[in-house]
Protein backbone atom coordinates (compact mmCIF):
# COMPACT_ATOMS: atom_id res chain seq x y z
CA UNK A 1 0.00 0.00 0.00
CA UNK A 2 1.41 3.36 -1.09
CA UNK A 3 0.83 7.03 -0.10
CA UNK A 4 0.74 10.10 -1.85
CA UNK A 5 3.66 12.30 -0.79
CA UNK A 6 1.34 15.25 -1.63
CA UNK A 7 -1.88 15.20 -0.29
CA UNK A 8 -1.73 11.95 1.87
CA UNK A 9 -3.63 9.85 0.21
CA UNK A 10 -3.11 5.54 0.92
CA UNK A 11 -4.46 2.63 -0.42
CA UNK A 12 -3.32 -0.45 -2.72
CA UNK A 13 -3.60 1.64 -6.28
CA UNK A 14 -1.10 4.33 -5.17
CA UNK A 15 2.55 3.16 -6.38
CA UNK A 16 5.03 4.06 -3.67
CA UNK A 17 7.82 3.98 -6.67
CA UNK A 18 5.81 6.69 -8.12
CA UNK A 19 5.41 8.43 -4.74
CA UNK A 20 1.86 10.27 -6.00
CA UNK A 21 -1.66 9.68 -6.59
CA UNK A 22 -3.25 10.04 -9.87
CA UNK A 23 -4.90 13.20 -9.19
CA UNK A 24 -1.79 14.76 -7.21
CA UNK A 25 0.16 13.86 -10.82
CA UNK A 26 -2.86 16.16 -13.14
CA UNK A 27 -3.50 18.78 -10.53
CA UNK A 28 0.94 19.39 -9.52
CA UNK A 29 2.29 17.65 -12.38
CA UNK A 30 5.44 20.58 -12.33
CA UNK A 31 6.03 20.42 -8.38
CA UNK A 32 5.84 16.36 -8.52
CA UNK A 33 7.49 15.66 -11.52
CA UNK A 34 10.94 16.30 -10.34
CA UNK A 35 10.59 13.08 -7.83
CA UNK A 36 9.29 11.11 -10.15
CA UNK A 37 11.88 11.89 -12.93
CA UNK A 38 14.54 10.66 -10.53
CA UNK A 39 13.07 6.99 -10.51
CA UNK A 40 12.57 7.09 -14.63
CA UNK A 41 16.35 7.77 -14.25
CA UNK A 42 17.67 5.64 -12.09
CA UNK A 43 15.31 2.91 -13.54
CA UNK A 44 17.61 3.67 -16.78
CA UNK A 45 21.19 3.65 -15.18
CA UNK A 46 20.93 0.36 -14.36
CA UNK A 47 21.03 -0.77 -18.43
CA UNK A 48 23.48 1.84 -19.24
CA UNK A 49 20.62 4.21 -21.33
CA UNK A 50 20.39 7.86 -21.47
CA UNK A 51 18.86 10.40 -19.16
CA UNK A 52 17.42 12.21 -21.51
CA UNK A 53 17.73 12.64 -25.63
CA UNK A 54 20.91 13.98 -26.32
CA UNK A 55 20.54 17.44 -28.29
CA UNK A 56 24.33 18.09 -29.06
CA UNK A 57 23.86 21.18 -31.10
CA UNK A 58 26.33 20.24 -33.67
CA UNK A 59 25.73 16.28 -33.47
CA UNK A 60 24.31 14.03 -36.14
CA UNK A 61 20.53 14.27 -36.12
CA UNK A 62 18.80 10.64 -35.77
CA UNK A 63 15.36 11.75 -37.28
CA UNK A 64 14.10 8.36 -36.80
CA UNK A 65 10.89 9.44 -33.49
CA UNK A 66 10.12 12.09 -31.72
CA UNK A 67 13.04 13.09 -29.09
CA UNK A 68 15.04 14.27 -32.38
CA UNK A 69 18.49 12.98 -30.86
CA UNK A 70 21.27 15.20 -32.45
CA UNK A 71 24.25 12.97 -31.25
CA UNK A 72 28.28 13.77 -31.10
CA UNK A 73 30.68 10.80 -31.93
CA UNK A 74 30.14 8.05 -29.88
CA UNK A 75 27.09 9.44 -28.29
CA UNK A 76 24.04 7.06 -27.90
CA UNK A 77 20.14 8.15 -28.39
CA UNK A 78 17.76 7.95 -26.20
CA UNK A 79 16.18 4.82 -27.28
CA UNK A 80 19.58 3.16 -26.47
CA UNK A 81 20.82 1.68 -29.93
CA UNK A 82 20.93 4.63 -32.37
CA UNK A 83 24.30 6.15 -32.08
CA UNK A 84 26.94 8.65 -33.73
CA UNK A 85 30.36 6.78 -35.41
CA UNK A 86 32.40 9.08 -37.68
CA UNK A 87 29.59 10.69 -40.39
CA UNK A 88 26.74 8.47 -39.68
CA UNK A 89 24.13 7.51 -37.39
CA UNK A 90 24.48 3.37 -36.78
CA UNK A 91 22.40 0.80 -35.31
CA UNK A 92 19.00 -0.48 -36.48
CA UNK A 93 19.76 -0.19 -40.32
CA UNK A 94 18.86 -2.59 -43.00
CA UNK A 95 21.49 -4.73 -41.89
CA UNK A 96 21.65 -4.66 -38.25
CA UNK A 97 18.68 -5.77 -36.62
CA UNK A 98 18.91 -5.96 -32.76
CA UNK A 99 15.91 -8.44 -32.13
CA UNK A 100 14.85 -11.60 -31.25
CA UNK A 101 12.34 -13.88 -33.55
CA UNK A 102 10.21 -16.94 -33.68
CA UNK A 103 7.56 -18.40 -35.55
CA UNK A 104 3.97 -18.95 -33.30
CA UNK A 105 1.31 -21.19 -34.83
CA UNK A 106 -1.95 -18.97 -35.47
CA UNK A 107 -4.21 -18.02 -33.90
CA UNK A 108 -1.78 -16.26 -30.92
CA UNK A 109 -2.19 -13.83 -28.27
CA UNK A 110 -1.70 -10.85 -30.26
CA UNK A 111 -3.23 -8.28 -28.70
CA UNK A 112 -5.26 -7.57 -32.65
CA UNK A 113 -5.99 -11.37 -32.16
CA UNK A 114 -10.11 -10.50 -32.02
CA UNK A 115 -9.76 -8.58 -35.27
CA UNK A 116 -7.23 -9.60 -37.71
CA UNK A 117 -7.32 -12.10 -40.03
CA UNK A 118 -4.81 -14.55 -37.93
CA UNK A 119 -7.41 -14.41 -35.59
CA UNK A 120 -10.17 -14.83 -36.90
CA UNK A 121 -10.26 -14.75 -40.70
CA UNK A 122 -11.76 -11.45 -41.79
CA UNK A 123 -10.81 -10.46 -44.82
CA UNK A 124 -10.99 -14.12 -46.61
CA UNK A 125 -10.18 -14.83 -49.11
CA UNK A 126 -7.58 -11.63 -49.89
CA UNK A 127 -5.95 -11.76 -46.90
CA UNK A 128 -6.82 -14.81 -45.03
CA UNK A 129 -5.93 -18.76 -46.07
CA UNK A 130 -9.82 -19.79 -44.07
CA UNK A 131 -13.02 -17.79 -43.06
CA UNK A 132 -11.86 -18.71 -39.55
CA UNK A 133 -8.92 -18.70 -37.46
CA UNK A 134 -5.44 -19.98 -39.50
CA UNK A 135 -4.83 -22.90 -38.17
CA UNK A 136 -1.97 -24.43 -39.67
CA UNK A 137 -0.70 -21.42 -40.74
CA UNK A 138 2.35 -19.44 -38.48
CA UNK A 139 3.15 -15.66 -37.35
CA UNK A 140 6.78 -14.28 -37.38
CA UNK A 141 7.04 -12.58 -34.65
CA UNK A 142 9.72 -10.04 -34.51
CA UNK A 143 10.78 -8.47 -31.06
CA UNK A 144 12.93 -5.46 -31.41
CA UNK A 145 15.57 -4.72 -28.29
CA UNK A 146 14.51 -1.00 -28.21
CA UNK A 147 12.72 1.71 -27.02
CA UNK A 148 11.93 5.40 -27.08
CA UNK A 149 9.48 5.37 -24.15
CA UNK A 150 10.84 4.39 -20.32
CA UNK A 151 7.46 3.10 -18.88
CA UNK A 152 7.65 2.11 -15.43
CA UNK A 153 5.18 -0.80 -15.94
CA UNK A 154 6.96 -2.67 -19.05
CA UNK A 155 6.44 -6.11 -19.48
CA UNK A 156 8.82 -7.01 -21.54
CA UNK A 157 11.70 -4.95 -19.71
CA UNK A 158 14.09 -7.44 -20.36
CA UNK A 159 14.89 -6.33 -23.59
CA UNK A 160 16.81 -3.28 -22.19
CA UNK A 161 19.95 -5.37 -21.67
CA UNK A 162 20.32 -6.37 -24.80
CA UNK A 163 19.74 -2.70 -26.54
CA UNK A 164 22.89 -1.85 -26.44
CA UNK A 165 24.52 -5.12 -28.19
CA UNK A 166 25.15 -4.79 -32.26
CA UNK A 167 22.56 -6.05 -33.94
CA UNK A 168 23.61 -9.33 -36.53
CA UNK A 169 20.19 -10.28 -37.86
CA UNK A 170 20.14 -8.70 -41.51
CA UNK A 171 16.69 -7.32 -43.14
CA UNK A 172 17.43 -10.15 -45.89
CA UNK A 173 17.66 -12.80 -43.48
CA UNK A 174 14.57 -11.96 -41.61
CA UNK A 175 12.57 -11.84 -44.81
CA UNK A 176 13.85 -15.15 -45.18
CA UNK A 177 12.55 -16.56 -41.78
CA UNK A 178 9.33 -15.77 -43.25
CA UNK A 179 8.74 -19.57 -44.78
CA UNK A 180 5.80 -21.09 -46.79
CA UNK A 181 3.32 -21.81 -43.66
CA UNK A 182 4.28 -18.15 -42.60
CA UNK A 183 1.10 -15.90 -43.58
CA UNK A 184 1.67 -12.33 -41.22
CA UNK A 185 4.96 -10.78 -39.74
CA UNK A 186 4.29 -8.51 -36.31
CA UNK A 187 6.84 -5.51 -35.53
CA UNK A 188 7.31 -5.20 -31.67
CA UNK A 189 9.11 -5.14 -28.65
CA UNK A 190 10.41 -2.84 -26.97
CA UNK A 191 9.49 -0.57 -29.76
CA UNK A 192 9.99 -1.35 -33.60
CA UNK A 193 10.16 2.52 -34.18
CA UNK A 194 14.01 3.13 -33.62
CA UNK A 195 14.89 0.08 -36.11
CA UNK A 196 12.08 1.34 -38.46
CA UNK A 197 14.62 1.30 -41.46
CA UNK A 198 15.30 -2.66 -40.98
CA UNK A 199 11.63 -3.30 -40.41
CA UNK A 200 10.81 -1.93 -43.90
CA UNK A 201 13.39 -3.13 -45.61
CA UNK A 202 12.81 -6.77 -44.08
CA UNK A 203 8.79 -6.12 -45.16
CA UNK A 204 9.27 -5.22 -48.69
CA UNK A 205 11.56 -8.36 -49.66
CA UNK A 206 8.86 -10.55 -47.49
CA UNK A 207 6.09 -9.39 -49.17
CA UNK A 208 8.42 -9.86 -52.53
CA UNK A 209 9.59 -13.48 -51.86
CA UNK A 210 5.64 -14.05 -52.02
CA UNK A 211 4.27 -12.31 -54.38
CA UNK A 212 0.69 -13.44 -55.14
CA UNK A 213 0.21 -15.18 -52.24
CA UNK A 214 -0.69 -13.86 -48.34
CA UNK A 215 1.58 -12.57 -46.13
CA UNK A 216 0.41 -9.42 -44.04
CA UNK A 217 2.42 -7.04 -42.57
CA UNK A 218 1.49 -5.72 -38.48
CA UNK A 219 2.75 -3.41 -35.85
CA UNK A 220 2.47 -3.09 -32.46
CA UNK A 221 4.56 0.58 -31.98
CA UNK A 222 3.56 3.28 -29.10
CA UNK A 223 3.46 5.29 -31.77
CA UNK A 224 6.50 7.66 -31.42
CA UNK A 225 8.01 8.16 -35.01
CA UNK A 226 8.64 10.70 -37.22
CA UNK A 227 5.45 11.69 -39.12
CA UNK A 228 7.11 10.92 -42.49
CA UNK A 229 7.20 7.34 -41.57
CA UNK A 230 3.78 6.48 -41.38
CA UNK A 231 3.16 6.49 -44.98
CA UNK A 232 5.71 3.93 -45.64
CA UNK A 233 4.80 1.13 -42.65
CA UNK A 234 0.83 2.43 -43.53
CA UNK A 235 1.19 1.47 -47.29
CA UNK A 236 3.01 -2.39 -46.37
CA UNK A 237 -0.33 -3.27 -44.18
CA UNK A 238 -3.13 -1.58 -46.24
CA UNK A 239 -1.51 -3.69 -49.63
CA UNK A 240 -1.12 -6.96 -47.28
CA UNK A 241 -3.88 -7.05 -45.42
CA UNK A 242 -2.24 -6.26 -41.96
CA UNK A 243 -2.55 -3.80 -39.21
CA UNK A 244 -1.13 -1.14 -36.93
CA UNK A 245 -2.23 -1.19 -33.42
CA UNK A 246 -0.98 1.86 -31.38
CA UNK A 247 -0.67 1.14 -27.67
CA UNK A 248 -2.30 4.41 -26.32
CA UNK A 249 -0.80 4.54 -22.79
CA UNK A 250 -2.34 7.87 -20.99
CA UNK A 251 -4.74 10.50 -22.26
CA UNK A 252 -3.52 13.23 -19.86
CA UNK A 253 -0.06 13.90 -20.55
CA UNK A 254 0.94 14.17 -16.96
CA UNK A 255 -0.41 10.67 -16.48
CA UNK A 256 1.39 10.04 -19.33
CA UNK A 257 4.78 11.59 -18.07
CA UNK A 258 4.56 9.84 -15.04
CA UNK A 259 4.09 6.18 -16.39
CA UNK A 260 6.56 6.82 -19.07
CA UNK A 261 9.01 9.29 -18.74
CA UNK A 262 7.56 11.17 -22.20
CA UNK A 263 5.02 13.24 -23.47
CA UNK A 264 2.74 11.41 -25.52
CA UNK A 265 1.70 14.70 -28.08
CA UNK A 266 3.45 12.84 -30.88
CA UNK A 267 1.74 9.78 -30.41
CA UNK A 268 -1.90 11.05 -30.23
CA UNK A 269 -0.81 12.92 -33.27
CA UNK A 270 0.33 10.36 -35.62
CA UNK A 271 -3.03 8.09 -34.56
CA UNK A 272 -5.18 11.30 -35.69
CA UNK A 273 -3.46 10.95 -39.21
CA UNK A 274 -3.55 7.18 -39.74
CA UNK A 275 -7.39 7.69 -38.62
CA UNK A 276 -7.41 9.94 -41.54
CA UNK A 277 -6.58 7.18 -43.84
CA UNK A 278 -7.68 3.55 -42.42
CA UNK A 279 -10.97 4.13 -44.08
CA UNK A 280 -9.58 2.69 -47.14
CA UNK A 281 -10.23 -0.73 -46.13
CA UNK A 282 -12.57 -1.66 -43.55
CA UNK A 283 -12.21 -5.48 -43.26
CA UNK A 284 -9.66 -6.28 -41.70
CA UNK A 285 -9.35 -3.01 -39.87
CA UNK A 286 -6.13 -1.11 -40.63
CA UNK A 287 -5.77 0.75 -37.40
CA UNK A 288 -6.88 0.01 -34.14
CA UNK A 289 -5.59 0.88 -30.47
CA UNK A 290 -4.99 -0.78 -27.27
CA UNK A 291 -4.57 0.66 -23.71
CA UNK A 292 -3.12 -1.29 -20.56
CA UNK A 293 -5.07 -0.59 -17.58
CA UNK A 294 -2.83 0.13 -14.43
CA UNK A 295 -4.39 0.35 -11.61
CA UNK A 296 -4.81 3.84 -9.82
CA UNK A 297 -3.27 5.68 -12.60
CA UNK A 298 -5.19 4.32 -15.69
CA UNK A 299 -8.73 4.88 -14.51
CA UNK A 300 -11.92 5.14 -16.13
CA UNK A 301 -11.37 8.86 -16.48
CA UNK A 302 -8.24 8.58 -18.93
CA UNK A 303 -9.99 5.23 -21.14
CA UNK A 304 -13.30 7.16 -21.48
CA UNK A 305 -10.85 10.23 -22.31
CA UNK A 306 -8.96 8.20 -25.43
CA UNK A 307 -12.10 6.47 -26.30
CA UNK A 308 -13.78 10.25 -26.93
CA UNK A 309 -10.53 10.85 -29.04
CA UNK A 310 -10.93 7.28 -30.86
CA UNK A 311 -14.28 8.39 -31.62
CA UNK A 312 -14.25 11.42 -33.18
CA UNK A 313 -11.78 10.12 -35.39
CA UNK A 314 -13.79 7.15 -36.62
CA UNK A 315 -16.29 5.26 -34.20
CA UNK A 316 -15.16 1.80 -36.08
CA UNK A 317 -11.55 2.11 -34.73
CA UNK A 318 -11.50 -1.37 -32.75
CA UNK A 319 -10.34 -0.83 -28.98
CA UNK A 320 -8.35 -3.30 -26.43
CA UNK A 321 -8.09 -2.77 -22.90
CA UNK A 322 -5.66 -4.80 -21.39
CA UNK A 323 -5.60 -6.48 -17.57
CA UNK A 324 -2.42 -5.31 -15.83
CA UNK A 325 -0.09 -7.22 -13.99
CA UNK A 326 2.77 -6.33 -11.79
CA UNK A 327 6.29 -5.77 -13.41
CA UNK A 328 9.50 -3.69 -13.71
CA UNK A 329 8.93 -0.97 -11.65
CA UNK A 330 5.57 -1.07 -10.66
CA UNK A 331 5.30 -4.29 -8.45
CA UNK A 332 3.77 -2.59 -5.91
CA UNK A 333 0.54 -2.47 -7.75
CA UNK A 334 -2.37 -5.11 -7.49
CA UNK A 335 -3.34 -6.43 -10.70
CA UNK A 336 -6.04 -5.21 -12.60
CA UNK A 337 -9.78 -5.72 -11.12
CA UNK A 338 -12.90 -7.12 -13.18
CA UNK A 339 -14.73 -4.12 -11.48
CA UNK A 340 -11.86 -1.62 -13.53
CA UNK A 341 -11.69 -3.73 -16.13
CA UNK A 342 -15.37 -3.20 -16.62
CA UNK A 343 -16.04 0.35 -15.79
CA UNK A 344 -12.88 1.24 -17.98
CA UNK A 345 -15.00 -0.67 -20.92
CA UNK A 346 -18.45 1.04 -20.17
CA UNK A 347 -16.65 4.43 -20.37
CA UNK A 348 -15.37 3.68 -23.97
CA UNK A 349 -18.39 2.08 -24.60
CA UNK A 350 -20.44 5.26 -23.98
CA UNK A 351 -17.66 7.13 -25.33
CA UNK A 352 -19.27 5.63 -29.21
CA UNK A 353 -17.01 3.26 -29.81
CA UNK A 354 -18.53 0.36 -31.50
CA UNK A 355 -15.65 -2.23 -30.99
CA UNK A 356 -14.41 -2.31 -27.37
CA UNK A 357 -12.42 -5.68 -26.41
CA UNK A 358 -11.31 -6.76 -22.73
CA UNK A 359 -8.12 -8.14 -23.18
CA UNK A 360 -5.91 -10.54 -20.74
CA UNK A 361 -8.84 -11.35 -18.72
CA UNK A 362 -7.79 -14.76 -17.40
CA UNK A 363 -5.92 -12.21 -14.87
CA UNK A 364 -8.73 -10.27 -14.11
CA UNK A 365 -9.14 -10.20 -10.19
Amino acid sequence: MGTCLDCGASGGAISGRIGFCADCIRGNFIENWPRIRRVHEASRQRFGLPLSPPRTSDGIHCGLCMHDCRLDEGEIGFCGLRRAEGDRIVGGRPHEGNLASMLDPLPTNCVASFTCPGGTGCGYPNYAHRRGPERGYRNLAVFYNSCGFNCLFCQNHHFKSFTRSAGGVTAKDLARAADSSTSCICYFGGDPTPQLLHAIKASRLARRRTEGGIMRICWESNGSMSPEYLEPIFQLSLDSGGCIKFDLKAWSESIHYALCGVSNRRTLENFRILAGWAGQRRDPPLLLASTLLVPGYVDSREVGALARFIASLDPEIPYSLLAFHPAFELTDLPISSRDQAESCRDAALEAGLANVHLGNVHLLR
